[in-house]
């Protein structure tokens, strides 16, 4: 069996889904629809990182303190991350993974 492109599994996604406004509830996604929400949250945001507004694609600006036992044992494995809040489960952004530590150690999100 052949492999599915890129365009070939979003197209996939969209038929299968009703995702196309965001916010989305982050609770009621698959892991592939999370990363693909996540992937229309980065071109949303012009590759932009919501919190820190730093290029996603390089590394954050790293001067808080971070208590990494507070985080799951994986938690940095993955560079981008897709923002939610905890309260409404909605979400809110893509993130680097360092900037969603800060966001949940220091604003509680």
């Amino acid at each position: 069996m052949a492999r599915k492109s890129l365009k070939e599994v979003r197209n996939q996604f969209k038929k299968e889904s009703n995702i196309f406004d965001l916010p989305v509830r982050y609770d009621d996604l698959t892991a592939r629809q999370k990363k693909y929400v996540r992937d229309l949250y980065v071109k949303k945001q012009n590759g932009l990182c919501l919190y820190c507004n730093n290029p996603l694609s390089k590394t954050p600006v790293q001067d808080k303190y971070i208590d990494w036992s507070l985080f799951p044992e994986h938690f940095m494995k993955y560079p981008i991350h897709l923002q939610h809040n905890h309260i409404t489960g909605m979400t809110e952004g893509a993130v680097h993974a360092y900037c969603n530590a800060v966001l949940w150690q220091y604003h509680g999100r």
